[in-house]
């Protein structure tokens, strides 16, 4: 599968780090008529977890005016810093962001099993600080995997959008602790 093909029969999971970022990006999915679209906040990279929560709260706003189910994964912020563990002073879009991205999209092929979706993506393309084809790279190790690239069609502009439309939280560092030291 991959964006542009027939999906009105199908269900996509959706993995999404923020509000901001998924608005456009569901807003995208549904443009491509994809029959079902569930969202999954699977974010144990967030810190610190009053970081979660605060994002979490705007993800289900954004479930409720979509009208898509949202799932929510549990926070552990521990497993996470072990997958990543020996990369944490790897500079931002380094090794220690391909290990995070890995991290979530293993949660999220893995609920699109679970839960029988015929595909699932992230909204971790959208932004302008994450290198898409080094998440689409990860992406393809997962058969259900569909390759968005949420930057295209001017999707961080819309993120914009949508934020002041909606008065969305907006965060100003990824989400771990790490990429707080780089951010302004």
């Amino acid at each position: 599968m991959k964006p542009g093909d027939d999906f009105k029969d199908k269900r996509i999971l959706v993995h999404v780090c923020c509000a901001p970022c998924a608005a456009p990006s569901v807003e995208r999915i549904h443009l491509d008529n994809w029959g079902e679209v569930g969202l999954y906040f699977t974010n144990s990279n967030i810190y610190p977890r009053e970081e979660f929560e605060k994002r979490l709260v705007y993800v289900r706003r954004l479930a409720e005016i979509c009208d898509v189910i949202l799932e929510t994964d549990v926070y552990d912020h521990a497993a996470w810093l072990a997958h990543i563990h020996g990369l944490e002073c790897e500079p931002e879009k380094g090794r220690r962001c391909a290990r995070c991205f890995e991290y979530n999209l293993i949660r999220t092929a893995e609920l699109a099993d679970r839960a029988g979706y015929d595909a699932f993506t992230t909204t971790l393309t959208l932004s302008p600080h994450k290198i898409s084809q080094v998440i689409f790279a990860i992406g393809a190790q997962f058969p259900k995997y569909v390759p968005y690239d949420f930057k295209k069609r001017n999707g961080f502009i819309r993120s914009l959008q949508l934020s002041r439309e909606y008065d969305f939280y907006r965060q100003n560092y990824c989400g771990c602790e790490f990429s707080c030291r780089h951010s302004g």
